[in-house]
């Protein structure tokens, strides 16, 4: 299997996280909250300029692409 960042996710397409790669503890735990941890799924809903619409448990959320790029899936 392939990884890639979520920041080259397909639009439409349901992922699952394999890794969050961060050594930023405050990060790692603004993700868990929202529900952003290895092995949940995660859709790409738009590429927007420089962010990204994504949906975790059917709920949407704004992340930019360099957080985008931490998400491995």
């Amino acid at each position: 299997m392939v990884k890639m960042t979520l920041k080259e996710a397909l639009e439409g397409k349901e992922y699952t996280i394999n890794k969050i790669e961060t050594e930023d503890e405050e990060l790692n735990a603004f993700l868990f909250s929202l529900g952003c941890y290895s092995g949940e799924k995660i859709t790409v809903i738009s590429h927007i300029g420089k962010n990204l619409i994504v949906s975790i448990k059917n709920i949407k959320y704004s992340i930019d692409n360099k957080l985008a790029e931490q998400i491995l899936v």
